[in-house]
């Protein structure tokens, strides 16, 4: 299976999602008439698909086989995007965007096992290079979805936000006619097993991957990590415009820059970890979140918030570039999708749970000891993680 060409497939999937996403979705819930807990809905369901779904969609495809449930996940991504066309109000918009999720939940960790299913010995490299690629499709698609509005005679109207789901919709069905020309031919999977057996071995898949304390814990420090990428994500810009004084431009630089240097620094830092191990990269990674994320409230000038947000993308992708791969380095083959289910959800959880969990404490404390609060939570993840995670070196 031709690597580069997978990456082109996540690629085009991606991008075509992150069309639809922002700055598109929170102005599309505006337009509609939604209100502030209304948008955060809007924009949170998708997520909640991917909690519920990522695991039975990678278990499902170590019975039936990566090709045709990642074929399910593109085809879902082609399509979706057209039901935008059929929205007249916030309802409707809630609906669409809960299967639009399955796009996601579906050939999120598929794509993952099918990697590792081609790297070998280069896992950390590999997931890396891909989940860099995807990364790229993401960035593209949110200043192209605003340039589109942004061109509209007389601001965003009915017809500019579905010139953008047209063009979403356009772009997934590059991504999926990639995939069957990559994916053609057969793949072996086991024939014959009624569907009592079949369910049998997904129930056994999830219960060997779920009770392998060494994979939840991994998966943990991925899902705390991405605790904090969610809460910045939602607040720094908040922060740097409100309490730093920095301008909206200054605010996206920041963010730009962290995400920038995640992308720049995970294909090093996987080859790294396929070479010296896993775990000291998580641990490592934990620590300079934890120290950045923390930083950030103590800070006020630009060239310092940019700092701690290049610090904290670095550390992002010493965690990324690791966790994955160890947790396919601990399973048996025949459970990686189970496995990337698993990681998927606990994923996705973190990433959810971020912003409602940094909006509570900053209501009730401030901004210093929310952040302190959160950061407290990796520290204290590192040595649970060191002292109970034990595996021979990648």
């Amino acid at each position: 299976m031709n690597f580069a060409t997978l990456c082109s497939v996540g690629f085009f999937a991606r991008f075509s999602y992150a069309l639809a996403r922002s700055p598109v979705l929170p102005l599309f819930a505006l337009f509609l008439g939604a209100g502030p807990e209304a948008i955060g809905l809007a924009v949170g369901i998708s997520t909640v698909t991917g909690i519920f779904f990522k695991l039975p969609a990678g278990a499902l495809s170590d019975i039936i086989g990566r090709k045709r449930t990642m074929l399910l996940g593109l085809v879902v991504f082609a399509f979706a995007p057209f039901l935008y066309l059929l929205i007249r109000d916030y309802y409707m918009l809630v609906v669409v965007r809960f299967i639009h999720g399955f796009a996601t939940a579906i050939y999120g960790p598929v794509s993952m096992a099918v990697v590792m299913d081609v790297a070998r010995n280069k896992k950390g490299e590999m997931l890396s290079w891909f989940s860099s690629v995807t990364i790229i499709g993401n960035l593209l698609g949110a200043p192209i979805s605003g340039l589109i509005l942004h061109g509209a005679p007389g601001g965003p109207s009915l017809a500019a936000f579905q010139a953008v789901y047209v063009v979403s919709g356009v772009t997934g069905i590059i991504s999926l006619l990639i995939a069957l020309k990559l994916l053609k031919g057969e793949e072996k999977v086991e024939h014959g097993r009624s569907l009592r057996e079949s369910y049998r071995r997904l129930l056994s898949g999830i219960r060997e991957v779920g009770s392998d304390k060494r994979v939840m814990i991994t998966a943990n420090m991925e899902g705390l990590q991405n605790l904090t990428v969610g809460a910045l994500e939602a607040f720094l810009p908040v922060y740097a415009v409100q309490i730093a004084g920095l301008n909206v431009f200054q605010a996206g630089l920041l963010w730009g820059v962290q995400v920038l240097a995640t992308i720049l620094s995970k294909p090093v830092m996987g080859r790294i970890s396929d070479r010296y191990g896993r775990k000291p990269l998580i641990t490592a990674g934990m620590l300079l979140c934890a120290a950045s994320f923390g930083a950030i409230p103590l800070l006020h000038s630009f060239s310092l918030l940019l700092l701690a947000a290049i610090v904290f993308g670095f550390g992002e992708a010493f965690v990324t570039s690791s966790s994955a791969a160890l947790v396919a380095d601990i399973c048996k083959e025949k459970h990686f999708g189970t496995a990337m289910g698993t990681f998927g959800t606990i994923f996705d959880i973190g990433h959810a749970s971020g912003p409602i969990l940094a909006g509570v404490l900053i209501v009730r404390l401030d901004y210093l000891y929310s952040f302190w609060m959160m950061s407290a939570l990796l520290i204290l993840a590192v040595p649970v993680f060191t002292f109970n995670v034990r595996v021979s070196k990648a």
